[in-house]
Formats: structure tokens, C-alpha cells, sequence
């Protein structure tokens, strides 16, 4: 089978006043600086992860008029008992335009100190949806694809837009220059039911802060299937509790033969002074 199909099995909301509302205001992704520490959720397969920590840090900025970037840093130490352990890290830095059509990206990962691989490079979406990449690292070569993929930052918002509306469900393609950079992923989203400002109990100290105490948030899985792959199992899953400001909480990362838990241990919202009205 050369492409994922899924039952999107959509749940369509009564039109009220509030879905309307929802409808016409516009998702504001606020910028933020956030910490979260990583350990061993779940192991097994055949990596023998025994156990694991780590850091993920995150500084995102930027608003619809001017576009987005993000600076985003993932260091994990994994012990594999026999095979001792090893240090992976990544480190990515984003800008997308306001409209979701272009992206510059710049990559690079270790392991145990030693370059793995990296991508720099930048991204657009021509008129009819078609994807088209020119690389600058690791060599100058080009890639396209068509499908109307789209972009991280874009579906983050998409994906609030559409737990407003009350669906429960949403796929799309995705590409965010990852790996080689020649790879698009098809993605399933399962947004779970609307969690009330300040619900839930043994909540992190950083989510206290007014900026969330205000703000609902959903639970949500986003599983990542390789585009054209005939394997239905997703190469990485990965759920939180998103903010509808686009911060996150409770983060889960499933890569299958082992999955992490990334707990919230500072957060830091700048005050918004955008004045942008798109």
C-alpha cells in the first residue's frame, strides 16, 4: 500500500454561538520559553533501553505578521545496560512566515559528540500546493514534492483551531526538514475533550501562572507515519496537553521500542507587546 488511509470519523459541532465565536477568532500562538525534563516512560523491543533522562529546551517567539521561530534543543542520555549508554543531541532553530507557505530550518544531531548529521536549508509552497526545498547543507541539491504538505508551526495552529471547533480527529502531511530533509510525514491527530482553565489536579508549579490559569487546553496524540511506507505503525507518537496559546504539558514521545515522558519545569512568557491583527 503506498499511502496511509485513515477514517478521519470527524465530529461535527452544533453550530452555537460559542463554535462561532471560536470560528471567527483567531488562534494567537504565544512566545514562550520552556524547560522540560525527560525519563524513561516505557521500554522494551529490541533496543534495550534500560533507562533514560534528559532535556528538552524551547524558545518560541514571533506572531502571525512577522512569522515564527523556534530554537529548539533535545539532549537524551540513553543506558542500554550491556551496551553501556550513549548521548544524543539535537539541535534545530525555525523561522515560518505568518502565512504558513515558507520556512528556513537548520539542524544538526550527535551522538556521543561526534556529528551525526545536519540540514540547513529553505522551504516553500508554490501557488498550487506543491512543496519545493533548496539545501545549502549538507550539499546544494533541491527537493519537491507535491501534496500540499505543511509546515510545524501551521499545524500546531491548525490543530488548535480545529479542538475549538469540537473535532476530535485531524490529518494532514506534514514536513518540517527533519532527518535529511526529504522526508514528509502523514500524520493522524486524536484531540481529546476540552479540559477547563485550571482543571486537573497535581498540575507543575509553571502551569499556575496566569497565562494558563485562563487558558483551556487539550489532550492530544499526534502519531507519524512515513509517507508511502507500507509499515502502518506510526515511527513516532507523540502527545501532550496543548494549550490554546500553543503551550505544552504532559509530554509523552513514543519511538516505539522505548517511549519518554517530558515534565514541565520552567516556563517563561515574555510580555506581549505584537500589536499584529491578522
Amino acid at each position: 500500500m503506498r499511502s496511509l488511509i485513515v477514517a478521519t470519523g470527524l465530529t461535527f459541532a452544533i453550530l452555537s454561538p460559542a463554535w462561532a465565536e471560536a470560528a471567527r477568532t483567531p488562534v494567537v500562538l504565544v512566545p514562550h520559553r520552556a524547560v522540560y525534563d525527560l525519563s524513561l516512560l516505557r521500554s522494551g523491543g529490541t533496543k534495550g533501553v534500560e533507562a533514560a533522562k534528559g532535556r528538552i529546551a524551547m524558545e518560541f517567539a514571533g506572531d502571525a505578521c512577522d512569522g515564527y521561530t523556534l530554537n529548539y534543543r533535545q539532549v537524551t542520555v540513553l543506558d542500554g545496560g550491556d551496551s553501556g549508554s550513549r548521548t544524543l543531541d539535537t539541535q534545530t532553530t525555525t523561522f515560518e512566515s505568518g502565512d504558513g507557505l515558507s520556512m528556513r530550518f537548520k539542524s544538526s544531531s550527535t551522538t556521543q559528540g561526534l556529528v551525526r548529521d545536519g540540514v540547513d536549508g529553505d522551504a516553500q509552497l508554490r501557488p498550487d500546493g506543491s512543496l519545493d526545498v533548496r539545501f545549502k547543507q549538507p550539499r546544494n541539491e533541491t527537493f519537491a514534492a507535491a501534496g500540499q504538505p505543511t509546515f510545524p508551526t501551521e499545524h500546531m495552529r491548525r490543530l488548535i483551531e480545529m479542538a475549538r471547533k469540537g473535532e476530535t480527529t485531524y490529518s494532514v502531511r506534514v514536513y518540517d526538514g527533519s532527518d535529511d530533509g526529504k522526508k514528509i510525514y502523514e500524520t493522524l491527530s486524536l484531540i481529546g475533550r476540552k479540559i477547563e482553565p485550571g482543571a486537573g489536579g497535581n498540575l507543575e508549579g509553571p502551569v499556575h501562572q496566569e497565562v494558563l490559569a485562563k487558558t483551556p487546553r487539550w489532550p492530544v496524540t499526534i502519531s507519524y507515519y512515513e509517507e508511502g511506507s507500507a509499515d502502518r505503525e506510526p515511527v513516532y507518537k507523540i502527545s501532550l496537553e496543548l494549550y490554546e496559546n500553543g503551550i505544552a504539558r504532559a509530554l509523552k514521545i513514543d519511538y516505539g521500542d522505548f517511549a519518554l515522558k517530558g515534565d514541565l519545569k520552567s516556563l517563561e512568557v515574555p510580555a506581549v507587546t505584537s500589536t499584529c491583527q491578522r
